[in-house]
């Protein structure tokens, strides 16, 4: 069984070197047990500082690590091409993680271990048995569980955690939806998962560990409100009034997407 590891970076120079490290590491003495074959396929997504010069020094040691580098920017289309860029390939399984390994290598292949009898499957940090190190603040916590309550009744979705940066699923899953997806800054998880339901594909929700890390790319405080926007008109463009959104993009664009 191979796995396509797609992870977007965005201005990731103080952590990529880890990440690629650790999980190259982890996945390639997998490969070695015969356990899992694996490619690594870093999206580089209009960054500004030295991730690139970083990821080029992985690639030239390890042929099964690869890299986009993309002018347009956003983690949705990354990870939406980098889906695209697997899909050439022959892989049992795509999936994708964050750059800052907040989701350590052996808990991304316990996510991988779990596919069996499922089309894939998604970390959570809200449900049972799951740990987040450190604990979250207050604030912290009720916001994130609020957006995240945001999005499972507006899509009436059952998973308690959508947002978490690690998930997992069968190549035919993929195939099936790629071409289906908006290209979503704020809103992409969401998307991705109501378009597989959609389809019927089966979505399993575990519990991780997740460690909180330092240098983060994206301020909660300042994205939750154009996540919520973004919510809205996703689900609104997977209504009968979608026409009336695209015309709206076309001559003011201002909800983000």
């Amino acid at each position: 069984m191979k796995v396509s590891i797609i992870v977007p970076a965005y201005n990731e120079e103080r952590r990529i070197d880890r990440t690629l490290e650790a999980y190259s590491r982890f996945f390639e003495e997998l490969r070695k047990n015969d356990l899992l074959d694996y490619e690594i396929i870093i999206v580089i997504n209009n960054t500004k500082d030295k991730t690139e010069q970083i990821v080029k020094t992985y690639v030239k040691k390890n042929k099964r690590i690869l890299y986009l580098n993309l002018v347009k920017g956003g983690k949705g289309y990354a990870i939406k091409e980098g889906f695209k860029d697997a899909l050439k390939r022959s892989n049992d399984l795509i999936g994708f993680v964050d750059a800052d390994m907040a989701t350590k290598p052996e808990e991304y292949y316990n996510l991988i271990k779990k596919v069996n009898n499922v089309d894939g499957v998604i970390a959570s940090r809200y449900i049972k048995g799951a740990i987040v190190k450190p604990r979250n603040t207050l604030a912290r916590i009720f916001a994130s569980r609020l957006f995240n309550a945001l999005f499972r009744a507006v899509f009436l979705l059952p998973y308690k955690d959508t947002q978490c940066g690690a998930k997992v699923f069968k190549r035919k899953a993929i195939e099936g939806i790629v071409n289906d997806l908006g290209i979503t800054q704020f809103a992409f998880d969401i998307d991705l998962i109501y378009k597989l339901r959609k389809k019927k594909f089966r979505i399993k929700e575990v519990p991780t560990i997740w460690a909180d890390q330092k240098y983060q790319t994206i301020n909660f405080w300042h994205s939750g409100p154009f996540m919520a926007l973004a919510i809205i008109r996703l689900r609104i463009l997977s209504s009968p009034l979608r026409r009336f959104v695209r015309i709206y993009d076309k001559f003011i664009g201002f909800i983000p997407k």
